[in-house]
């Protein structure tokens, strides 16, 4: 040893034999694993059955890593109509204290799911060989979406329930009311059962997984060579919390990592805004129920973004590819996104013939005012949105600005007659057809565009999700091994702040914009949009996405234009 100075294997040349130096050179434990790594055996301390062994694996990690997220994103449930209030102000007040209680509940939520994302898919990149990092990250990806599967596929469901299980005798309501309040909280009281066993088999794993010593000894650093690394292990910054600021400042400084983070969060933004709202699209654009947009949009947003996440990790993996290769290959899927992004261009549909908003009844009144002469003596009210459609094809606010004055219930069906407002049809109509003037429930649409507008939709979200574990690979790849959960969680930060909470935000702004009848309660109150202008809707999203997916190609350009693998002489002391 004399003369040869202090040995340091993090500076070892990755030569075929490194793992036997590196072993020769450090204590061992069982098995000739070297003690640094502290690789162990799947247990609770000194309990350490061999059935469990059998986890013991990347494998076993990666199935407990799937079904905490599973569980972890099912607090994405699609909402449900609101209610129409009394102008109580102490009632009003209570109920906003309520708010805060969500938001505790929304910040707990997010303290627990960071370290999963953070040190959860570390772990599972110093456990697997570097080309197969991207397959076992996209699998894991692609499996906490089946959380966000569930909630729509659940939450859609739960929209007819009722808020309280039981409908009170006094108000007679179904799931097609406007006053409705599905059971939401259903969900996430399911979720809290089944999220606290998974506590117990997740703590059994060692620190490192059984071979991880090896895998480590033949990787190859692709740091962003700026010199961080190099300062980060002769300094050891990461050891204590007064490292941080050093640390961070080492991140911020790093062109090829912020310019990644920038990307993911302008996806991000993308990303939750349409799963936030695309329920609402489909049931505005193409006339269908809440219940059955909310199941719609989770079967197809979900499978497309697993798949999206699956097939850009096997081919990461399959072809090898390197840090510049990735980034390359994230340019591609966000550029052939941007242009299926156009399918809002020609699978918009118009909106249905509105009474008082979009034309007048039958030539009398005016736009944009739902009383007329037909109905002025009927003294209806704005904050019951209860809408008919008439025999005329002509949908209206509510029976009474219909100027209805007889309810039949044939079948379960609300039809009513005796309508002043409701002209005759254009086509031949029944003695049935004549007797019932309108019925309960919206205008059946008459676009046909919905099968066109998911299929291109569908393959947008593949490509826009292809993206994303490319994106999580470049990252632990440009930054120090010993920076890499900090990295993911430095992009995580900014991905909530400026992605996942401004999304549904600006979406939300997008789709208010282009409402054309706002409910205006008793109270005078403004509260929600019952009736969206479909075209200015379909514009207004479509050009947040292109916008955000531009930003995302400029500084994934950037990113590959910036990044300098390190030399040849870098691994050598």
């Amino acid at each position: 040893m004399e003369g040869r100075g202090i040995e340091n294997p993090v500076f070892d040349p990755p030569s075929p034999d490194a793992g036997s130096q590196r072993q020769a050179s450090s204590p061992k434990v069982d098995g000739g694993i070297p003690a640094q790594f502290g690789e162990g055996l799947c247990g609770w301390g000194c309990f350490t059955p061999r059935a469990l062994q059998v986890c013991n694996n990347p494998e076993g990690f990666l199935a407990m890593y799937s079904l905490l997220a599973i569980f972890q994103d099912t607090c994405q449930i699609p909402g449900t109509r609101s209610a129409n209030f009394t102008c109580s102000a102490s009632a009003m007040s209570s109920l906003s204290n309520y708010l805060y209680v969500f938001i505790l509940g929304q910040l707990m939520l997010g303290v627990g799911g960071t370290p999963l994302y953070t040190l959860g898919t570390a772990f599972i990149d110093d456990s697997v060989a570097k080309h197969k990092s991207s397959l076992y990250i996209g699998i894991g990806y692609a499996m906490s979406l089946l959380g966000p599967a569930v909630g729509y596929i659940l939450g859609g469901q739960l929209l007819n329930i009722y808020i309280d299980i039981e409908i009170p005798e006094s108000t007679k309501m179904d799931p097609d009311d406007p006053r409705w309040l599905g059971a939401w909280w259903i969900g996430f009281l399911v979720c809290f059962v089944a999220v606290w066993p998974l506590i117990i088999p997740f703590s059994c794993f060692p620190k490192y997984l059984p071979g991880t010593a090896k895998i480590q000894s033949e990787k190859i650093s692709e740091t962003h060579d700026d010199g961080s690394e190099l300062l980060v292990e002769t300094q050891d910054i990461g050891k204590s919390f007064k490292d941080f600021p050093v640390a961070l400042l080492i991140l911020v400084k790093n062109p090829v990592l912020m310019s990644l983070i920038v990307a993911s969060t302008s996806e991000a933004l993308v990303a939750t805004g349409f799963a936030t709202f695309l329920p609402k699209l489909i049931e505005n654009q193409f006339g269908k129920t809440s219940s059955f947009s909310a199941t719609l949009a989770g079967l197809v947003l979900i499978p497309a973004a697993a798949l999206g996440q699956v097939v850009s990790g096997i081919l990461v993996s399959k072809c090898k590819m390197d840090c510049k290769s990735i980034i390359k290959f994230m340019i591609g899927t966000c550029s052939v996104a941007l242009l299926l992004n156009t399918v809002f261009l020609f699978a918009k549909c118009g909106n249905e013939p509105f009474a008082g908003v979009s034309e007048t009844y039958n030539g009398t009144g005016m736009l944009h005012n739902l009383t007329a002469p037909c109905n002025a003596n009927c003294g209806c009210s704005r904050s019951m949105y209860y809408p008919v459609c008439g025999r005329d094809d002509v949908q209206y606010f509510s029976p009474c600005f219909a100027g209805c004055a007889s309810l039949v219930i044939n079948k379960m069906e609300k039809m009513y007659h005796n309508c002043s407002c409701i002209g005759k049809p254009e086509r031949q109509a029944g003695l049935e057809d004549l007797f019932c003037e309108a019925v309960s429930g919206k205008c059946p649409t008459q676009c046909k565009l919905l099968p066109l507008f998911l299929t291109f939709f569908f393959f947008a979200v593949v490509f826009t999700f292809m993206a994303v574990t490319p994106t999580t690979v470049a990252i632990l790849r440009c930054v120090p091994d010993k920076q890499r959960s900090f990295a993911l969680g430095v992009q995580l930060v900014f991905v909530r702040l400026l992605g996942t909470i401004p999304g549904p935000i600006l979406f939300g702004v997008a789709i208010d914009n282009s409402c054309t009848l706002w409910d205006i309660n008793d109270c005078n109150t403004k509260g929600a949009c019952w009736v969206y202008d479909n075209e200015r809707m379909a514009y207004l999203l479509m050009g947040i996405s292109a916008f955000c997916k531009i930003i995302t190609i400029i500084f994934t350009v950037m990113a590959v234009r910036l990044y300098k693998p390190p030399a040849a002489s870098a691994v050598l002391s």
